[in-house]
């Protein structure tokens, strides 16, 4: 009987014969094959969108035989499951025939351990995590080398047949299962924050994180408020209206009747053009269009949802009392996604002077936003309190609970805020300068 003594080498204890050493160059073999099929897998759905593109453009048996496989990913995975697995289990088989022999006259738990942490880390090191790292960071080069292995493999039995039975199981699963599996806008933007790598270029980025942030955005964070917003009085003659439509520029404007929270209607300009040439007694209200209105807290892709099926691309922003509070466009809609849209009515900067002591003045219906850029600073302390505000002006009145007047100043963290301009209404100009 074999000593069991942990002094001696265990491979001392070892009579190898010719079927262990083939035992062991299979498995080599294996893991070889488990590396090359695990690189496969990361690499194919790894491709960014660019190289995606240039697998088109080329036209070649290669880059044909990719794009059908990524055409088909519920296939392609389980083909290469399969093919994983297989592999596995044959490694599995084959280390412990070579370690009941190793291990002869060992105890059992002994042997389990060591199949258990011994064969598992083999696999998962060298069939595993190395093999997804050099995939993922070398996916063009991987997936041209095995498109055409793998194109083989997929179509011969019982591989074949396996793949089928696997994925139309999944769908007969999916199909009974009734329910699908739902992730939340905060899972999705850390999913995005981890997938991010150098490749990823920031407007990408940006695009993604604003399209996530769509359902939790409401209304009245991007509308223009009621103080900012253009509309005309429901009893002007037409030749203000005219000329109120040329000052602006507008392309569809809201119209009120005795104060601009009583939005009665919304005037789309083609619908003027016909009759530019009428006198004042023109029943110019005749024209104008019934208003869609929405509440403050309604978030913006279902209010999206609602533009698009109805073909709509204002919407008149009404409060808890049913006053208007402000206007909302598609444009606020895609600025969310895309960033700042600008057209030939729209200024080219923010309005803010750079005062000679280093200071800023701001135009009091500055958005935070845009404060928050040009003061270079992240604004998390402003985010916190400013409640319902969204402008600089409306940040001021927020925290001091009045319009304040000139010279009359709040402070938020190591930042000081004085008014220069004011009147009723609104701060019209904000100083900005160290507390």
């Amino acid at each position: 009987m074999p000593d069991p003594s942990p002094i001696r080498p265990l491979l001392a204890q070892v009579s190898w014969t010719n079927t262990e050493t083939t035992y062991s160059s299979i498995i080599v073999l294996l893991l070889i094959l488990a590396a090359i099929t695990t690189s496969s897998e990361s690499a194919f759905f790894s491709l960014n969108p660019q190289e995606k593109d240039r697998l088109k453009s080329e036209n070649s048996k290669i880059s044909g035989i990719i794009l059908d496989l990524l055409s088909k990913p519920r296939e392609l995975i389980a083909l290469l499951l399969i093919s994983i697995n297989f592999v596995n289990v044959g490694i599995v088989i084959l280390s412990t025939l070579i370690l009941n022999k190793m291990m002869d006259g060992y105890s059992e738990v002994s042997k389990l351990l060591v199949e258990i942490f011994g064969i598992t880390l083999l696999i998962l090191i060298t069939g595993e995590v190395i093999p997804k790292i050099y995939g993922a960071n070398n996916a063009s080069k991987v997936t041209r080398f095995m498109a055409l292995p793998i194109d083989v493999i997929r179509r011969t039995p019982p591989i074949s047949w396996l793949k089928s039975l696997l994925v139309n199981g999944t769908n007969f699963i999916g199909r009974i299962g009734g329910k699908h599996v739902r992730i939340s806008s905060d899972e999705l933007e850390q999913a995005i924050a981890i997938t991010t790598d150098d490749n990823s270029s920031s407007d990408e980025q940006k695009l993604l994180e604003g399209i996530v942030k769509l359902g939790k955005t409401e209304v009245v964070q991007i509308m223009t408020p009621r103080i900012e917003m253009s509309s005309i009085p429901s009893n002007i003659p037409f030749s203000e209206v005219i000329e109120f439509v040329l000052e602006f520029g507008y392309s569809r404007i809201p119209i009120h009747k005795e104060s601009a929270d009583n939005v009665i209607g919304i005037l789309y300009i083609k619908d003027l053009l016909p009759h530019l040439k009428q006198s004042d007694e023109f029943q110019w209200l005749d024209l104008m269009r019934k208003p869609f209105f929405v509440p403050e807290n309604k978030k913006i892709d279902n209010l999206l949802q609602e533009f698009r099926s109805m073909k709509m691309h204002l919407a008149v922003v009404v409060d808890e009392y049913g006053g208007a509070s402000g206007i909302v466009t598609l444009e606020d809609i895609l600025e969310e996604i895309v960033g700042d849209i600008t057209d030939e009515f729209d200024d080219d900067q923010v309005e803010y002077k750079r005062m000679e002591d280093g200071s800023f003045a701001f135009e009091g219906r500055t958005s935070l936003k845009d404060f928050y850029k040009i003061m270079d600073i992240d604004g998390d302390e402003f985010e916190r309190v400013k409640g319902d505000a969204e402008t600089i002006g409306g940040f001021i009145v927020e925290q001091a609970g009045r319009i304040l007047k000139n010279k009359e100043s709040i402070t938020q963290g190591d930042i000081k805020l004085t008014v220069i301009a004011s009147d009723k209404r609104r701060i019209k100009w904000v100083k900005v300068h160290g507390a």
